[in-house]
C-alpha cells in the first residue's frame, strides 16, 4: 500500500499566528472566552476554523497534573491466542500486497475459525461491566482508556500512569500492584472480597443471590440432590458457595466439601468428574454453577452423558449473560445489574458518586441482583 503524505497537526501557535494573537489568547478562547473581547474571541475562532484546529485535552489536562481520563483495565484470556505469531500472520497476511489499490477484499478461510475461541471460555459479564463504564464516561464527558494484559507491574502501570482513576478487574496478583498507585489515584476494583487497603469497590450481593436461586429449587422444584459447579479461585465463587451449602444445612441436606471442579482459565476437570458421577449413578438432580459460562458447560457435558435438561438433570447459573438467554434451553440464572456496576465505578472515579461515608472509608457499592426463571431449571 502506497504511503499517503502525512499532514502536520495544527497547534496552538498556527492559530495564534493565523489570528494575529498571543497563544494565552487562543487559549482563553476555548477555556475562559469571558477574558477577550467578543471580537478577539470571533477572530480566533474563524482562524482556528480554517485551520482545522482542535484544542488538546490531553495537553491541558497534563499542565495541571490531570489528564481527565478515566482507565478499565480487565485481564483478557484471549490475549496469549491473540500473540500467537501464526495468529497474527493469518489475520494480517492480506494487508500488506504492494500490488492492490483501492478497498481490500480480504479472504477469510476455514482455517482461520481456529481464531475464534468459543465465547464461553471469556469472562463475558466483564464486556457488559466495562460498556455500562464507557457510556457512563460519554455522559460525563470523560474520556475513556480500555486496557487487557497481564496482572504484571508492567501492565497495569502502564494504564495507571495515564489515567486520573482506574477501575480493574483484579486478581490473586494485582493487590500488590495497585498498592503502589493508591496513593495517587482513586482505584475502584469489582468483585473483590473486602480488604482494609483505601480501594473502592462495586460488587453484587452474591450472598442475596444464591439465596434466592436455592430457595427457588427446594421450595418450587422439590430438589434434594445437588451438586456445586465452579472453581473457588475468586470471592464471587467463594460467597456463592457458601452461601448454598449454608441453603442446604438449613434444609437439613448435607452438603459436599468441595465443588465440581470448573474453570474458563486453563483445563478444568468439569466433564471428568461430572462423568465419574454418572457412572456412579449419583448424578444429581440439580447443578447449581458458579456462574453462567460455568453452566453452559456443564449443559453441554449433561447432553454428551445422554441426559436431558431440564428433565433429568436441572442446570442453573449466576451472571445473566446473554448467552444465556440464548442457549437452549434458556438459563434460569441470577442476573447481576452489570452495566450499572459500570456506571457506578465512572461515577465513583469523577467524583461524581455523592459524598463518601463519613469515616472517610472507601465506597463500596453492593447491587441486589435478581432470580431470573427460565427453561432449565423446567420454568419458563
Amino acid at each position: 500500500m502506497s504511503e499517503r503524505p502525512r499532514t502536520r497537526r495544527t497547534t496552538v501557535y498556527d492559530v495564534a499566528q493565523e489570528a494575529g494573537v498571543s497563544i494565552a489568547s487562543v487559549s482563553f478562547a476555548f477555556r475562559r472566552p469571558e477574558q477577550l473581547s467578543e471580537a478577539t474571541r470571533e477572530r480566533v475562532l474563524e482562524a482556528a476554523r480554517r485551520l482545522g484546529y482542535a484544542p488538546s485535552a490531553s495537553a491541558r489536562g497534563l499542565a495541571r497534573g490531570r489528564t481527565g481520563i478515566l482507565g478499565l483495565h480487565a485481564f483478557d484470556l484471549m490475549l496469549e491466542r491473540a500473540h500467537e505469531p501464526e495468529a497474527r500472520v493469518r489475520a494480517l497476511r492480506d494487508l500488506h500486497s504492494p500490488d492492490l489499490e483501492g478497498p481490500r477484499i480480504i479472504p477469510w478461510a476455514e482455517t482461520d475459525d481456529e481464531l475464534l475461541a468459543d465465547p464461553r471460555a471469556f469472562p463475558l459479564y466483564v464486556d457488559e461491566v466495562q460498556r455500562g463504564f464507557a457510556l457512563e464516561c460519554w455522559v460525563m464527558g470523560r474520556p475513556v482508556m480500555l486496557s487487557s494484559g497481564s496482572d504484571s507491574d508492567v501492565s497495569v502501570a502502564d494504564t495507571a500512569g495515564r489515567v486520573d482513576g482506574l477501575a480493574i478487574f483484579p486478581s490473586e496478583g494485582s493487590a500488590a500492584v495497585l498498592s503502589r498507585f493508591s496513593s495517587s489515584i482513586p482505584i475502584v476494583l469489582f468483585s473483590a472480597a473486602p480488604a482494609a487497603d483505601g480501594h473502592h469497590r462495586v460488587r453484587v450481593d452474591n450472598t442475596q443471590g444464591m439465596r434466592e436461586m436455592m430457595t427457588h429449587l427446594l421450595t418450587v422444584h422439590g430438589v434434594r440432590s445437588f451438586a456445586f459447579v465452579g472453581r473457588l479461585d475468586s470471592w464471587d465463587g467463594e460467597e456463592r458457595f457458601a452461601q448454598y451449602r449454608e441453603s442446604l444445612l438449613r434444609a437439613g441436606i448435607a452438603p459436599e466439601d468441595e465443588p465440581v471442579d470448573a474453570t474458563v482459565r486453563g483445563p478444568d476437570r468439569m466433564a471428568e468428574h461430572l462423568h465419574a458421577l454418572a457412572a456412579a449413578g449419583r448424578m444429581p438432580r440439580a447443578l447449581v454453577c458458579s456462574t453462567d459460562q460455568n453452566a453452559l458447560a456443564a449443559m453441554d457435558v449433561v447432553r454428551e452423558l445422554g441426559f436431558h435438561v431440564p428433565d433429568d438433570v436441572i442446570v442453573t447459573g449466576f451472571d445473566g449473560i446473554l448467552a444465556g438467554r440464548l442457549s437452549t434451553p434458556a438459563l434460569t440464572t441470577v442476573r447481576q445489574p452489570m452495566e450499572a456496576m459500570g456506571r457506578a465505578a465512572a461515577r465513583i472515579l469523577a467524583g461524581t458518586a455523592g459524598p463518601l461515608p463519613e469515616d472517610g472509608s472507601p465506597f463500596e457499592a453492593v447491587f441486589a441482583p435478581a432470580l431470573v426463571v427460565r427453561a432449565s431449571c423446567g420454568c419458563g
